[in-house]
């Protein structure tokens, strides 16, 4: 059965890749002044944000019961980390499409939306980083099972 720890495991790594290479695509978009990655980057960036969200709303899920101990403030510092992403990525997705309805992708509005979103892949580089601290460092979400035996003599 899914859970929602495997659930959150499964999601996460969309947002963090759609969400890179929409930046990778808007940047070379800006400057290259190509329409079809101005556009690939923007539908990425929609795509990475409704995903981040996702991800968030199964991580509060799977983090519940956590809240103690040196665990469970590495999981508030990754959930507090993780809503700056949220928070950040529809900021940048409500800048992009004003500009995309303004006609403005050129010049400096443009530039200041390369430079927003940069901050926001920042944020999806802190948050994955905490949540792979939470898996690695201190084993949240896995679970250990010992093997079974038995009699088949």
């Amino acid at each position: 059965m899914i859970s929602a720890t495997h659930l959150h495991a499964m999601l996460v790594h969309f947002p963090i890749a759609l969400l890179i290479v929409g930046f990778l695509a808007d940047f070379y978009g800006f400057f290259s002044g190509s329409p079809f990655f101005k556009q690939a980057g923007l539908f990425l960036l929609l795509l990475g944000a409704a995903g981040a969200a996702a991800a968030y709303f199964s991580g509060e899920t799977a983090g519940e019961g956590m809240e103690e101990g040196s665990l469970g403030q590495a999981v508030a510092l990754h959930e507090q980390a993780a809503l700056i992403t949220v928070w950040a990525s529809v900021a940048v997705v409500l800048v992009r499409l004003s500009l995309v309805a303004l006609k403005r992708f050129q010049g400096w509005p443009g530039l200041i939306s390369i430079v927003l979103f940069a901050l926001l892949i920042a944020s999806v580089a802190r948050t994955g980083y905490l949540g792979g601290q939470l898996v690695y460092r201190h084993a949240a979400g896995v679970e250990l099972s010992l093997p079974t035996f038995s009699d088949t003599e």
